[in-house]
């Protein structure tokens, strides 16, 4: 269908979804390469006067300490974690990320569902583009040369499944004020296990969603 719009002269679609590529391209190596939110000694001091600190401590066990790392030794703020692959204790940890070689964490969590989105996109519409050109017939010889193009097109619907899947829990999570780890390992995180609540801290959908947009 592209291909056929290049030859028409209507180079618009065409031209949109070479930008949307390269505009997932960019994202991705923007989230690899950011700092995610390391915690960095010099940070110490502000370590305990965090925002989520304030807003849980009313709901929290009064015995509960912040504690400091066993690895790299920083006084960790509430909702940070090492991270072992990447030998730091990363703010408001979702989890390391193997496709982005990575961690998910304060600064990049809303820069990594914007490239969640973006790819859903270019994958959704690449799948569009790939079966375009799939013209099925019984053959041998029709299989030698559409092989590369079925088999790409079945890698793409498989990849859409999963990144929609993906950006569906994070949305989830995002919308409850929760993070991966903190969702997959509640009974171990002391602030979660002695709180009054389950969730200390939710605030509703749309104020949890502002929050972590705006």
């Amino acid at each position: 269908d592209l291909q056929k719009q290049v030859e028409r002269g209507a180079l618009l679609l065409p031209a949109a979804f070479l930008t949307l590529v390269l505009c997932s391209v960019l994202l991705y190596f923007r989230v690899s390469l950011m700092d995610p939110g390391f915690v960095k000694a010099e940070e110490e001091v502000k370590a305990g006067k965090s925002e989520e600190q304030s807003m849980v401590i009313p709901q929290v066990s009064s015995n509960i300490k912040m504690r400091r790392c066993g690895y790299c030794m920083v006084k960790q703020p509430m909702r940070a974690k090492h991270c072992q692959l990447c030998q730091h204790c990363v703010r408001r940890y979702d989890h390391h990320c193997p496709w982005i070689e990575n961690c998910v964490g304060e600064k990049n969590h809303p820069l990594f569902i914007v490239y969640l989105s973006v790819q859903l996109v270019v994958l959704l519409w690449g799948a569009h583009v790939a079966w375009s050109g799939l013209y099925f017939k019984q053959s041998w010889d029709w299989l030698q040369h559409n092989i590369f193009l079925l088999i790409s097109f079945l890698l793409i619907v498989t990849f859409t499944i999963v990144d929609l899947l993906l950006l569906i829990s994070h949305f989830y999570l995002i919308s409850c004020n929760t993070t991966t780890w903190e969702f997959m390992s509640y009974h171990r995180i002391s602030y979660l296990r002695h709180s009054e609540l389950e969730n200390p801290f939710d605030q509703g959908v749309i104020l949890n969603l502002w929050r972590f947009f705006c």
